[in-house]
C-alpha cells in the first residue's frame, strides 16, 4: 500500500478507487473519441506537443507528428510545463444534495479529479483547495502523475459541511499562487453573488484564466415536486413547508434571474463559464475544459 494511504480508513480508499478509476475512463473514453474525430485530431496532438523554436533539443523532435503535419512539435516533459492548473473545488454541505446517479459532491469531485487526470496526462501541473468556508485542503501545483493521490486524497472529505463563502477563498488563493495560471472553480455558486465576482476579478487582476463550472441539480434546475413537501436547508437549520406548485413559477423565474447573473457576470470579467447539470455525462466538461484551454493559448 502507498505511503499516503497507509492511515486511511478501508472506506476512504475504496472511494478513492472508485473515483480514480472513474476519471480515468471518463478522460481515456473522452481522448479516444477524439482521436477518432477528424474535428478534434489537432488538438489533440496539439496538447501534447508544443511548437519548434529555435534552440530546442532536435533529439525530441517528433517525427511523426513532423511527418503527417509537415512542422515541427518537441514532446513535452515535466520541466517544460506550459500550464499550471489549480482546481478550486466546493466541499460545503449544499453540495450534498442529489436526485441523479450522483449529488452535486460527488459529480464535482469526479469533474475535478478527470480534470487533474487530464492536465497530469498532459505533463502540465496540477494543483487542488477544497474549501467550505475556508480552504480545507490544499494541494500544491505539480507535474507527477502520482500527483493525482494527493489531489483525490484532498477531494476526499469526511462530508462536505458548512457553508461556501468564496471571496475569502478566492482571496488566498491569488496570493498562494502568485504564477499565471488556469484557476478552475467547481461549485454549485449558491452564495451571494458580489463578493463571488469581486474574488473571480482578482483572479483575472493577477493575469490568471479562470474557468467555472456551475455544479448544479435537475431538480434545482427544473423543480419538479408535486405535493406537500418540506424543505430543509443543508447549510442552516431553516425549513419550509409548502406547496411546491404555488411556487413553481416564481422559484423558476427566480433561479433563470438568477443563472442569467451568473452568466453576465463571468462574461463581464473574461471568465470561461459552463452550467452542468448533475445528468449529464461528465465528457461534457472534459469538452469545455479543452476549448477554454485552446482558447487561452491562442490568446497568449
Amino acid at each position: 500500500m502507498p505511503d499516503s494511504r497507509r492511515f486511511l480508513h478501508p472506506e476512504a480508499i475504496k472511494r478513492i478507487a472508485r473515483l480514480d478509476l472513474r476519471a480515468r475512463q471518463i478522460v481515456e473514453g473522452f481522448l479516444a473519441g477524439m482521436h477518432r474525430s477528424p474535428s478534434f485530431g489537432q488538438s489533440v496532438e496539439f496538447l501534447q506537443h508544443r511548437q519548434y523554436t529555435a534552440g530546442d533539443d532536435p533529439r525530441y523532435v517528433d517525427w511523426k507528428v513532423w511527418a503527417k503535419q509537415d512542422r515541427l512539435y518537441v514532446k513535452r516533459f515535466e520541466e517544460d510545463t506550459n500550464l499550471r492548473c489549480t482546481l478550486l473545488v466546493d466541499v460545503s454541505a449544499s453540495m450534498r444534495y442529489g436526485s441523479a446517479a450522483m449529488d452535486k459532491y460527488e459529480y464535482g469531485c469526479t469533474v475535478a479529479a478527470s480534470l487533474a487526470y487530464l492536465v497530469l496526462r498532459q505533463q502540465d501541473a496540477v494543483g487542488c483547495v477544497a474549501f467550505d468556508e475556508q480552504a480545507r485542503t490544499v494541494v500544491p501545483q505539480r507535474t507527477r502523475r502520482s500527483h493525482l493521490e494527493s489531489i483525490l486524497q484532498a477531494l476526499d472529505v469526511s462530508a462536505p459541511a458548512n457553508k461556501t463563502d468564496l471571496y475569502p477563498v478566492l482571496h488566498k488563493v491569488a496570493e498562494t499562487y502568485p504564477r499565471r495560471g488556469m484557476m478552475v472553480l467547481v461549485s454549485d455558486l449558491l452564495a451571494d453573488r458580489p463578493p463571488l465576482f469581486r474574488g473571480l476579478r482578482l483572479l483575472r487582476r493577477r493575469g490568471h484564466d479562470v474557468m467555472v463550472f456551475h455544479i448544479l441539480d435537475d431538480d434545482e434546475l427544473d423543480f419538479p415536486f408535486e405535493g406537500p413537501t418540506r424543505f430543509e436547508s443543508l447549510e442552516s437549520s431553516s425549513a419550509l413547508s409548502c406547496n411546491p406548485r404555488a411556487l413553481r413559477r416564481g422559484y423558476l423565474a427566480a433561479i433563470g434571474d438568477y443563472l442569467e447573473e451568473v452568466r453576465r457576470g463571468c462574461v463581464r470579467h473574461g471568465i470561461d463559464y459552463a452550467l452542468l447539470r448533475t445528468s449529464r455525462p461528465l465528457d461534457a466538461a472534459l469538452a469545455a475544459f479543452l476549448s477554454s484551454r485552446l482558447g487561452m493559448h491562442h490568446r497568449n
